[in-house]
């Protein structure tokens, strides 16, 4: 990654930025179509209820009902019913927007490279891109690297507090980007994202604490999700009991499996941050190490929903040399394996574990990832 005085803008990125945009748009218009267009699996009513909720009844989420997501998804969720017609369709466009956003900032801050492998990302998670909300937290993350990665650190934790309020995983980015900032003197701009918090969150902290609460704990206490790499344990070598939790299948009965896999998760993501404050705070050192810790977050979760891999797809690129071009082939291959069975034998797999082997070695291919990212180049060749 470039330093400052090389982060001027070249007169081609903008002609990049133009190219990935238009294959973005591309991409999205043929997952509408060919095999991608069968047995779909939506978010998109869930969000419904939501903005129908908050614009036509006038309630006042986690007060007057339960909202499942942080109150910075609630924008994505609202503009559709606000704008009207089908939710469905200003849904998907809303998002379109949010996509192109994305590969634009990639192409004129951080590399043109990566925004055109951005740029496929339709094509590389499937149809499930049309209905979750994940490119909006994908876009203020990556945007939050670039602010920070350009000395804009005011700029960098307001973008990045908002990414934090529209889904949680960002806050693994937090330290590393805490040492980035220290390390420039610069550390008085972590109130931005203090203020952003504040204006996002603290309505809600005051209408409804119980039900802001009631939403985070809920996401604490749900069981191994199907997928996740504890629960591919079961559902490969054994026949565990499932169940429908939070929107989704869950193994029950393996609490102790779950809290091993959560410390797993947690001991990464502390050696992750250790070891990128222990070194120089470089511009390539702050990327690699803030992707692998979302790569940490990802592999080793109790709850790892396909879309979750769209969060990888701007950031793992971002990652220079021969480590980079590794870790973006390995991450194409969990991309590839995942389409293999989501969305059309999702059911198959979750009530009679058909195809079980498929998703456990998608979830060891992201272990890979992780190991690829964060240890030394001997070492992850071996791994």
């Amino acid at each position: 990654m470039p330093t400052r005085a090389r982060w001027s803008l070249p007169e081609d990125r903008a002609g990049v930025a133009v190219a990935a945009a238009a294959l973005f748009l591309c991409c999205w218009v043929l997952v509408h179509h060919w095999f991608w267009a069968r047995g779909t699996l939506v978010d998109w009513p869930t969000y419904q209820t939501y903005g129908g909720a908050i614009v036509h009844s006038h309630d006042v989420p986690y007060r007057d009902f339960a909202v499942e997501y942080p109150p910075g998804a609630l924008p994505m969720f609202v503009l559709p019913s606000w704008i009207g017609g089908d939710y469905a369709t200003t849904f998907e466009w809303v998002m379109a927007v949010c996509g192109v956003a994305l590969v634009v900032v990639i192409a004129l801050w951080l590399s043109p490279t990566a925004a055109l492998y951005a740029a496929l990302a339709p094509l590389l998670v499937g149809s499930l891109i049309l209905s979750r909300f994940d490119l909006w937290p994908a876009l203020l993350a990556t945007a939050a690297l670039a602010a920070l990665l350009h000395e804009r650190h005011a700029l960098g934790w307001g973008l990045l507090a908002a990414a934090v309020s529209a889904k949680l995983w960002p806050l693994v980015l937090v330290p590393p980007a805490l040492v980035w900032t220290y390390r420039r003197g610069r550390l008085t701009s972590v109130l931005a994202g203090v203020a952003v918090l504040v204006l996002v969150v603290g309505p809600f902290l005051i209408a409804a604490p119980h039900g802001l609460y009631e939403s985070l704990r809920g996401q604490a206490d749900r069981p191994l999700q199907v997928e996740s790499l504890g629960a591919t344990l079961f559902t490969t070598f054994g026949h565990p009991r499932v169940i429908s939790s939070h929107g989704s299948q869950g193994v029950a009965g393996h609490g102790g499996v779950g809290a091993v896999f959560a410390v797993a998760q947690i001991a990464a993501l502390l050696a992750l941050w250790i070891a990128f404050a222990r070194g120089p705070a470089t511009p390539e050192r702050f990327i690699r190490y803030a992707v692998a810790a979302v790569a940490a977050f990802v592999a080793f979760s109790k709850v790892l929903s396909p879309q979750y891999l769209l969060w990888l797809i701007p950031l793992v690129p971002l990652v220079r040399g021969r480590r980079g071009v590794a870790a973006t082939l390995v991450l194409t291959l969990a991309l590839v394996l995942t389409q293999l069975w989501f969305p059309w034998h999702y059911f198959a797999y979750a009530d009679d574990f058909d195809r079980a082997w498929i998703v456990f070695l998608r979830d060891l291919v992201l272990v890979a990832l992780v190991a690829v990212l964060a240890l030394p180049m001997r070492l992850a060749a071996r791994a």
